[in-house]
């Protein structure tokens, strides 16, 4: 899963501006090195923890998209913002298109083990059946499935 983060982090890379370069900002050669080398690498780190988040948490993830542009548009140009959103949004679909097609293989690329079912047993442990891939439940826990849906029409 990690190449939808890194792909995101390539395409975005050559617009990314140093933090801090602005007005003010101090004029040391040496500091604007490690400015623009932090801004590099907060952008990727967002990136891979958007892609990571998705992977094992994506029933929780609402807008994964718009929380990735949130927490790294600051280090872009106005001029690109737009750029950068759809970027994100193209890469962000393909990875939940995938998420979707192949559950196991992915969160197991994350973490090298099989995704588990997001419910309790009676004794408060982590159920450990594989899910269903549409809804994060194994077959005994699917009536929880259920009971989300219902609070979510409600609300």
């Amino acid at each position: 899963m990690y190449q939808f983060s890194r792909a995101i982090y390539r395409e975005l890379a050559p617009y990314i501006i140093p933090f801090g370069s602005g007005a003010g900002a101090g004029s040391q050669a040496g500091s604007a090195k490690a400015r623009a080398d932090s801004s590099h690498l907060q952008v990727l780190r967002a990136c891979e923890a958007a892609i990571e988040r998705l992977t094992t948490d994506r029933f929780h993830f609402a807008r994964p998209a718009r929380t990735l542009f949130g927490n790294i548009r600051n280090h872009f140009p106005m001029s690109a913002q737009q750029h950068v959103y759809e970027v994100i949004a193209c890469y962000i679909d393909l990875a939940r298109r995938y998420l979707a097609e192949h559950p196991v293989d992915a969160h197991a690329s994350m973490n090298g083990e099989p995704p588990r079912c997001r419910a309790t047993t009676r004794k408060g442990e982590a159920c450990q059946r594989t899910p269903l891939p549409h809804n994060g439940y194994c077959p005994s826990h699917q009536h929880l499935a259920e009971t989300e849906d219902r609070e979510q029409i409600a609300a």
